[in-house]
């Protein structure tokens, strides 16, 4: 198995990337797994699959690690897939999809919120969540995940579920924090980062979050782990990789 990840310069995020590698061979046992980066670091595509093919296998199960199926899952990684096979060896390959709202990230994403919750005391009734993803031009991944927040509404007890993006789609996070601070009714918001490492956009994240608490100080931000390399995120990836299988 190939686990392409799309690669990040900052080291808490690589670390956290190849700690879910190790979790994901433990769980696959008898498959081995190679991770890649589609960008800033090694091993490259290239650089795994060779690796693969130095170990005889017979066949190839792509596994993009992504939230959601946009350019890097549509064109990027198969555009780089492809000229591996113009090598000296084909094999037979396939990619499996995103992870998307498979049950387990949606589980994740419950225990995450609720882990906030918990650990600083909140009551859910007087609570607003805001799901944050990074964002991107691609409409089906936009609707992706609107849909994730409507699920994740009807999973937890608080009182709305909103949805803003990072960057290059609509709501932006900033206008969403606005919007539901000025509700008047809400005395804690909980901002979810939906991503799977820690990296810089992560940290833009809780900047804005920060900037929103100086803004409206009467109400209380708080910002809930990001998904990390956790065994459900692993369960996720081998299920749709033996999807395909």
């Amino acid at each position: 198995m190939l686990l392409v990840g799309h690669g990040t310069r900052d080291a808490i995020g690589t670390d956290e990337f190849f700690a879910l590698s190790r979790l994901l061979d433990q769980r696959l046992g008898s498959i081995p797994v190679k991770p890649a980066l589609l960008e800033f670091q090694s091993p490259t595509i290239p650089e795994a699959w060779k690796a693969l093919l130095d170990q005889a296998v017979t066949q190839i199960h792509v596994a993009p690690l992504l939230l959601f199926a946009a350019g890097h899952a549509k064109s990027d990684i198969p555009e780089v897939v492809e000229q591996c096979q113009l090598g000296e060896r084909q094999i037979p390959f396939d990619q499996s999809r995103p992870l998307s709202r498979h049950p387990a990230v949606i589980e994740l994403v419950v225990r995450r919120l609720n882990e906030t919750m918990n650990r600083v005391g909140i009551n859910s009734e007087s609570t607003a969540v805001v799901m944050v993803g990074r964002g991107n031009r691609d409409p089906c991944a936009q609707t992706d995940m609107r849909v994730l927040s409507e699920i994740v509404r009807h999973r937890i007890m608080v009182q709305n579920v909103q949805t803003a993006f990072y960057a290059m789609a609509e709501p932006s996070l900033p206008t969403v924090l606005e919007r539901v601070a000025k509700t008047g009714n809400v005395k804690h918001i909980i901002i979810h980062p939906h991503l799977l490492f820690h990296g810089r956009l992560f940290e833009a994240i809780v900047k804005q979050t920060e900037d929103a608490s100086r803004n409206f100080p009467n109400i209380r931000f708080v910002t809930s782990d990001y998904l990390g390399p956790d065994p459900l995120i692993a369960q996720a990836i081998a299920d749709r990789v033996l999807a395909n299988a």
